[in-house]
């Protein structure tokens, strides 16, 4: 939120001559108010989720780490928008061995995340 405190620090830090008062009188003058924080979460009612089968019969026991890596992609809530985050978490381990964070979700998020990897453990097998 940007009131009349943060107004006044900044109109001090470029040697502008006001006092607290004057900012916040001349803020109600001219009816500048500070926006608002995010809107509280709505209650989302329904059915709950229901846990369903391994339709993919997917393995997910590994004996060893760097050789199952598995990706997920969410996204940041910021000032500026969105931004998108891809994160590759080891699966033997748990642990994140890349990530990448754009403010746009295009394929070359997950490229980069992968690269990061790739760089950091320089494999020696060439696939």
């Amino acid at each position: 939120m940007y009131d009349v405190p943060w107004m006044f620090l900044d109109l001090r830090e470029i040697d502008e001559a006001c006092s607290l008062n004057r900012v916040a009188r001349l803020m109600k003058e001219h009816k500048i108010k500070a926006l608002g924080g995010y809107k509280a979460p709505r209650v989302i009612s329904g059915k709950s989720s229901i846990l369903t089968l391994n339709k993919l019969q997917r393995e997910n026991t590994v004996s060893r780490a760097d050789t199952v890596w598995i990706t997920d992609i969410t996204y940041i809530r910021a000032w500026q928008g969105l931004l998108y985050l891809a994160v590759v978490v080891d699966l033997f381990s748990r642990r994140v061995v890349g990530w990448s964070l754009k403010p746009t979700l295009h394929r070359s998020i997950v490229v980069d995340a992968l690269l990061i990897i790739v760089w950091r453990l320089r494999p020696k097998d060439k696939v």
